[in-house]
């Protein structure tokens, strides 16, 4: 299971227990996890450069995302479909980004907000920012 915080890889940053408690969750049950308990997610693929804009952009701005490489996890495609069936899309486009537990956006409304005005204040609430 390969699974992201700021880009680096919790395997090999952490010791991951095998009783982890994602092993005996649906990809729907990960997904409802994560973004209830994380500030900000964001399921990406590391060669989709409109990934890398919303985590440059992230990083940018002082936010430490968790970040799911759907590409490099096991169970990448049925996380990818539980996306889908999530956020309500017949096909979700990656990245697709949660903010305080809610479903967001991609890069479009990541940029749009950032340009109106709108994100950090957001960011904030979630408690992603501190400052």
């Amino acid at each position: 299971m390969w699974v992201m915080k700021s880009s680096m890889d919790i395997e090999s940053s952490s010791s991951v227990s095998p009783t982890t408690p994602f092993m005996n969750m649906t990809p729907r049950e990960m997904l409802i996890h994560l973004a209830s308990s994380n500030p900000v997610v964001i399921f990406s693929s590391t060669d989709c450069c409109f990934s890398t804009v919303a985590k440059n952009l992230l990083f940018s701005l002082g936010v430490g995302p968790t970040i799911i490489e759907l590409d490099r996890h096991d169970a990448g495609s049925s996380i990818h479909a539980a996306l889908c069936q999530l956020c309500g899309e017949t096909r979700q486009t990656l990245p697709a980004v949660f903010v305080g537990g809610k479903f967001y956006g991609g890069v479009q409304t990541l940029l749009a907000n950032h340009i109106n005005g709108t994100l950090i204040p957001l960011l904030k609430d979630a408690g992603a920012l501190w400052l």
